[in-house]
């Protein structure tokens, strides 16, 4: 079976933000995007890498012992596994994430932005 869809319109659509929907699947990995404006939280994931791709506007990732990296349109950054990381968006930004489908939205950390798996695969 075959979908055509537009991450970029998905993102678009959604009215909350840090609230990722599920977009797609790639063998054990989830293709999410999400709408995000202010500070996610500190948080890693111990097992897992995590992908973000920006699909509008400017993102920056804070890192734990590093400095943080800057995303504009069309950029990505891979989060290794167990990096404390903070996402940060001054303005709305649209981003797509691939992470393998044991990540947890928000590592073990648990926060009012945090969405559970059963949310993330939500209608978009």
């Amino acid at each position: 079976m075959t979908k055509v869809s537009s991450p970029k319109a998905v993102a678009a659509s959604l009215t909350d933000y840090w609230s990722p929907r599920i977009v797609g699947e790639v063998d054990d990995a989830f293709i999410k995007v999400a709408k995000v404006l202010g500070t996610l939280c500190w948080h890693s994931h111990d097992d897992e890498d995590e992908l973000f791709l920006v699909l509008k506007g400017h993102l920056r990732i804070e890192l734990e012992n590093a400095e943080a990296v800057e995303l504009d349109e069309g950029e990505m950054f891979v989060v290794p596994k167990g990096v404390r990381h903070n996402p940060v968006a001054a303005d709305e930004c649209h981003i797509l994430l691939i992470e393998r489908k044991s990540t947890l939205h928000t590592g073990t950390v648990v926060t009012d932005k945090t969405r559970s798996l059963a949310e993330q695969l939500g209608s978009v």
